[in-house]
């Protein structure tokens, strides 16, 4: 739940069309996915003989949480959150499976995950088998194996990033310029500008607390969401992200925002609604209370970081800030409150919210930059370089930029794709008639991947 927004390093916003319309249907092909069992299957025996076609689907999501909780032993970033059975997690620890026998376990359980979903057709049984492809694959890529970006993505993700024509970053570049006159290289006067809209550290709590009570106040006129739900919001130094909901179980949230770079005034709603509501907090409370507590649905006791779940965790969380604040509302909460709670010259919303609204044509310029980098076509001065240039940031935000992408590898695409395709699913929501807040609803408690997104048109 990694929401990195240093500067214009995480550029929120979407490109919608071009990616949707290049995402896969399917997950991994049918042929690397079997070549992967077979070799599972050399090496533990024959998932059909250990576990029957009459296989259920509550064992396989059980195995499935045991089978995360023992990558997380040697893949810590893999389980993001765990508010399972406590013995499960202190067995994970103790017994300290190895890795090659934690790959072929994924290969057996993958079989089995296919035959009882095959035999419970519905959106659980698919996600189920998404999610163990995905745990296959993250298993081994801890053991050192690795997937160039596209294939690394569609096996994770379920998810590949369309190619990109660097032009039309540099005709939104274009754009930009016009906005912010000067000398200074492009990115040097954005950044500037921006730092100039920084909170004040002392403004810091008070700034948050009035923009994460706005996003819940707004979440809160639409949904029900149970009366112990809270959060408690800190600020931290000296990490790759920056911000990141822990969600803690039975209904809580750990915020953290990162305070290694200047905090810009328009991060506060961006944050509240990413990292709150109708985001990554809003999100697990009604995981847990609807499909973990109330359809006993054992996998959502646990979030693995690296799957299928991620593109509806961050689509939903950076599309929940449009949602709360449609139009021109985000714009006129920040000129009226936040700008005055900081002290800041609310004159400079109207020119902050015009660069922001330019800026989305470059949100996907950073998946062209971890592809580049993570395929090995560009090494990471490059990547630094580019990502001032496309990112209009400062060299170290940039330096910040790459090392998310070095620790999360091909997670970035989660943000502007989930966004894209959430935005895709709620738009023909509200063509056949529906609510947005209720077809946000509706997303946050089906189990859908982004090749499902993806054929919603």
């Amino acid at each position: 739940m990694k929401y990195l927004l240093a500067g214009a390093a995480f550029l929120f916003v979407a490109a919608c069309g071009d990616r949707s319309s290049t995402t896969p249907d399917d997950p991994a092909s049918d042929d690397a996915a079997s070549g992967e069992t077979a070799s599972a299957e050399a090496a533990a025996g024959s998932p059909t003989d250990a576990a029957p076609a009459t296989d259920s689907l509550d064992s396989v999501a059980e195995d499935l949480v045991k089978l995360a909780l023992a990558a997380g032993v040697h893949d810590p970033a893999f389980v993001d959150a765990y508010h399972g059975p406590a013995e499960w997690a202190e067995e994970a620890k103790a017994e300290a499976r190895p890795l090659d026998a934690l790959e072929a376990e994924a290969g057996a359980l993958l079989e089995r995950a296919r035959l009882a979903s095959n035999a419970n057709p519905g959106v659980r049984g698919a996600m189920l088998e998404k999610l163990v492809r995905a745990a296959q694959a993250r298993i081994r890529i801890a053991g050192g194996f690795t997937f160039d970006f596209d294939e690394e993505t569609q096996r994770l993700y379920d998810a590949v990033a369309p190619e990109y024509d660097v032009r039309d970053f540099h005709a939104a570049l274009a754009q930009i310029d016009a906005l912010v006159p000067g000398d200074a290289p492009l990115h040097e006067r954005v950044d500037a500008f921006r730092n100039s809209l920084a909170i004040p550290e002392d403004k810091l709590r008070p700034v948050f607390d009035a923009a994460i009570a706005e996003c819940r106040a707004r979440t809160l006129a639409r949904y029900d969401l149970p009366e112990n739900e809270r959060f408690e919001l800190a600020f931290v130094t000296d990490k790759p992200w920056s911000g990141y909901n822990w969600y803690q179980g039975d209904y809580e949230s750990l915020i953290e925002v990162n305070t290694d770079f200047p905090i810009i005034i328009d991060r506060a709603v961006d944050l509240g609604c990413h990292e709150g509501y109708p985001g990554h907090h809003t999100w697990n409370v009604i995981l847990e209370r609807d499909l973990l507590r109330g359809k006993g649905w054992i996998e959502y006791s646990l979030y693995p970081l690296f799957s299928p779940l991620s593109v509806t965790a961050e689509g939903s969380a950076n599309f929940g800030i449009d949602l709360a604040f449609p139009g021109e509302e985000k714009i006129e909460f920040e000129r009226d409150v936040l700008f005055p709670l900081a002290g800041l010259d609310p004159q400079e919303a109207e020119t902050l919210a015009a660069l922001n609204d330019a800026r989305r044509k470059l949100s996907h310029a950073r998946n062209h930059v971890a592809r580049l980098y993570l395929d090995g076509r560009i090494d990471r001065d490059e990547a630094v370089r580019m990502l001032m240039e496309f990112g209009l940031q400062s060299r170290e935000r940039a330096e910040q930029g790459v090392s998310f992408i070095e620790t999360y590898r091909g997670y970035v695409i989660n943000y502007n794709l989930g966004r894209d395709l959430v935005e895709q699913y709620i738009a023909a929501a509200e063509r056949d008639g529906a609510d947005r807040w209720d077809a946000f609803e509706t997303l946050l408690t089906t189990p859908l991947a982004a090749s499902d997104l993806a054929k919603s048109k």
